[in-house]
């Protein structure tokens, strides 16, 4: 089974060097990725089936497996929404997979953003960070994209086993997260 180029790169040099720069005991205290996690939410999911199978088409596509469809789990009058309604879709990536997409993320999709000046170095203060990409086109796997269809924003959601932010930004920097200059 061959292995993903990020996830040679973190056993090979970047746990080591992660456990020097944080001044951690051991090595098993040495931040790691757990998942990531792909989540489209679209309102126009909610009256158009065939919207909602776009999407999870696609998000399966952009992730490399299956994409779960997701239901509404209060109902919101304003948005016209009833508790169970589907409204969008979510893929959660482990192991290889997780490894495989961070570097199309890191190399391929992000640098193809206009004006892209980095990303933002805040997290959610329990070290997972969340990054929302405005237009699915980005992806390098999106390359039969009909005028016609509908675009969507995603969210990316980066669980980490980091202990604070601080950690989370380091370990993502050694994958080569182009981070906003401080």
């Amino acid at each position: 089974m061959n292995k993903a180029r990020l996830k040679e790169l973190y056993q090979e040099r970047s746990r080591s060097e992660l456990l020097k720069e944080l001044d951690l005991g051991n090595v098993m205290q040495v931040p790691m990725l757990k998942k990531i996690v792909l989540n489209i939410g679209s309102k126009e999911a909610v009256s158009n089936a065939k919207v909602l199978q776009e999407i999870v088409d696609t998000l399966g596509i952009i992730a490399g497996q299956r994409a779960v469809k997701r239901s509404a789990r209060k109902s919101i009058a304003g948005f016209k929404l009833r508790e169970g309604m589907p409204i969008g879709a979510m893929v959660t990536l482990r192991g290889t997979k997780m490894y495989e997409f961070l570097d199309r993320l890191i190399n391929l999709a992000l640098p193809k953003v206009r004006d892209f000046q980095g990303v933002s170095r805040t997290c959610d203060g329990r070290g997972n960070y969340n990054l929302g990409i405005k237009e699915w086109t980005i992806f390098p796997e999106i390359v039969d994209f009909d005028v016609n269809k509908k675009v969507c924003g995603l969210n990316v959601t980066i669980h980490t086993s980091a202990k604070n932010d601080a950690q989370a930004v380091a370990l993502l920097s050694k994958f080569g997260m182009p981070f906003k200059a401080a």
